[in-house]
């Protein structure tokens, strides 16, 4: 009986460079199990991570790409899932086929796994039998002859003027904490930032005599943003005495401080998102982006450049931020439709 105790250690510090904890030998990517195809392998026996490659494989990834924490622990999910399917049936990533890999799917297609999320694992796995073919671990892809599942591309949640307004008032701006979030969501809704790069904003990114902030996003790639004038207002209050308030003796980078002195995390600014929406009134189901899609409708709605949006969001190619424009039209119909009188 085979029998292996794992140890997880999740990638959660995208300001530690180079990932150091896996690469030092002490992490679980560095500490495979090699299985053998006559062993007796039970759900329980085995490891979340079965196979080294997999850590050598984000490690490369990382360093060729830049990507974030949340995508290389993406890509860890993916491929642990993977491996842990695969070695209840005594088969190693790198003895992967393509019938390994149909299989795969089609139990996780059973099990109520969306086309979405399909898509998604198999982007993961293209990547790494692709890293591996490189590496001459492996002669073939089996993901070479798999078509992606087709799936329709939704369109993203989006708040009204009048509904971001509201949310903007929502704070009490009395009290330090509730000043912070004021000014943290003036800020997203005048930069259109992702979460992730709110929250890790630092002192020095912001320039608010010139009105801008620099961020640095997916894939290394760097932009700066203007604020506007409510934003710097907001920004400029906020430094000037509730920020010292939240830190008292402490001090740190962070332009948006937790009570303890920290850097707030994503899902702790996303729980008082939800909290505002529903002081507000705000009844549409929201998700993480929903003030970021905001900003980019609401600038289409007023005649942006669909370039300059792209820009301002950090998209690397603008068939990304070309789903806005369907968000645009869809409000100028309803416009229309409302107001017209034949509409």
């Amino acid at each position: 009986m085979l029998t292996v105790r794992a140890v997880v250690s999740p990638i959660t510090s995208p300001d530690h460079p180079g990932f150091a904890y896996w690469r030092s030998g002490q992490s679980p990517f560095a500490q495979g199990t090699a299985l053998s195809r006559n062993a007796t392998v039970t759900k329980e026996s085995v490891p979340e991570i079965v196979d080294p490659v997999i850590g050598r494989f984000l490690d490369a990834v990382w360093m060729e790409r830049g990507l974030s924490a949340n995508t290389l622990a993406a890509y860890r999910a993916d491929l642990v899932a993977l491996s842990r399917w695969l070695a209840l049936r005594n088969i190693t990533l790198s003895r992967t086929s393509r019938a390994d890999l149909l299989a795969f799917i089609a139990a996780r297609a059973a099990g109520g796994s969306r086309p979405r999320s399909t898509a998604r694992q198999l982007s993961s796995f293209r990547r790494f039998f692709r890293y591996l073919m490189r590496e001459g671990a492996v002669r073939e892809d089996p993901t070479a002859q798999i078509a992606m599942p087709r799936i329709g591309r939704s369109l993203p949640k989006s708040l009204t003027e009048a509904e971001v307004e509201s949310l903007l008032m929502a704070p009490t701006v009395g009290d330090p904490l509730g000043h912070r979030d004021r000014t943290m969501l003036e800020v997203l809704y005048a930069t259109g930032l992702r979460v992730s790069e709110l929250v890790s904003l630092r002192v020095d990114q912001v320039n608010t005599t010139q009105g801008v902030l620099r961020v640095l996003g997916k894939g290394n790639r760097e932009r700066l943003i203007p604020l506007g004038e409510e934003a710097v207002r907001w920004l400029g209050a906020f430094v000037g005495s509730p920020r010292a308030e939240i830190l008292l003796d402490r001090s740190t980078d962070y332009l948006f401080p937790t009570r303890r002195g920290d850097r707030m995390t994503r899902q702790a600014f996303w729980h008082i998102i939800k909290r505002y929406a529903k002081k507000a009134g705000v009844k549409k189901k929201l998700s993480p982006h929903t003030v970021r899609h905001a900003f980019a409708t609401h600038l289409l709605n007023n005649g942006a450049d669909l370039r300059v949006v792209q820009l301002l969001l950090g998209h690397s190619d603008v068939s990304t931020t070309q789903i806005y424009t369907h968000v645009a039209r869809e409000r100028m119909k309803d416009l229309h439709g409302r107001h017209h009188p034949r509409g």
